[in-house]
């Protein structure tokens, strides 16, 4: 049994310390394959808190944390994002960014990826100053060393959806993966979506 809350803004406050170790714990997994850093993660959510039009979609077990989905507009959201719409027709003024969806394995594959972005994309089209809701995902190569077997890209996800990749809209973000001994630019793609 959970509790699913969305909050605006600084109403994530008080869940920031488990959001963050959340985000370490998934991250680490492949594709992304972090070797997350306590502090800066609580940074980063923070970041996300001062921006009044943000939104996290909060999983709840009991009182633990066991999913997060984030989102708020482009405009509010790191310049490397917002700069790599400079090569599309597409106003960086338009779009309403998706951050990440994290959850913990045991509540996987009951839906709750389809509620996070049900709950985001309702929450932008409630705003009325959007066009298009966005995300980017990390690029990796099919014959990546750490890729598990039984690994399952979630491009067939998105695009039921209705999110079209655009290779054209891209950046790069770094961060440091376990076998890393420090941190190294890694490319992200954009997945881009019209609000209906």
């Amino acid at each position: 049994m959970v509790t699913i809350k969305r909050l605006r803004g600084q109403e994530i406050l008080p869940y920031i310390p488990d959001a963050a170790r959340l985000r370490i714990e998934v991250f680490s997994e492949f594709p992304y394959l972090y070797d997350g850093d306590l502090d800066y993660e609580k940074s980063y959510l923070a970041s996300y808190a001062e921006s009044e039009r943000s939104v996290f979609v909060v999983v709840l077990d009991e009182k633990s944390v066991v999913g997060i989905s984030t989102g708020l507009p482009l405009m509010d959201a790191e310049d490397a994002f917002q700069d790599a719409f400079g090569a599309s027709d597409i106003d960086p003024k338009d779009v309403f960014y998706f951050g990440e969806s994290v959850l913990k394995k045991p509540f996987r594959g009951h839906g709750m990826g389809t509620r996070f972005f049900e709950e985001r994309e309702k929450y932008a089209r409630e705003l009325q100053e959007f066009k298009w809701t966005a995300f980017c995902a990390v690029e990796r190569p099919v014959d990546h060393p750490d890729r598990p077997e039984n690994y399952q890209p979630l491009d067939a996800f998105w695009g039921r959806r209705g999110y079209l990749k655009h290779p054209e809209i891209h950046t790069t973000f770094e961060w440091k993966e376990h076998n890393e001994a420090r941190a190294s630019a890694k490319p992200m793609v954009f997945w881009v979506r019209p609000i209906r």
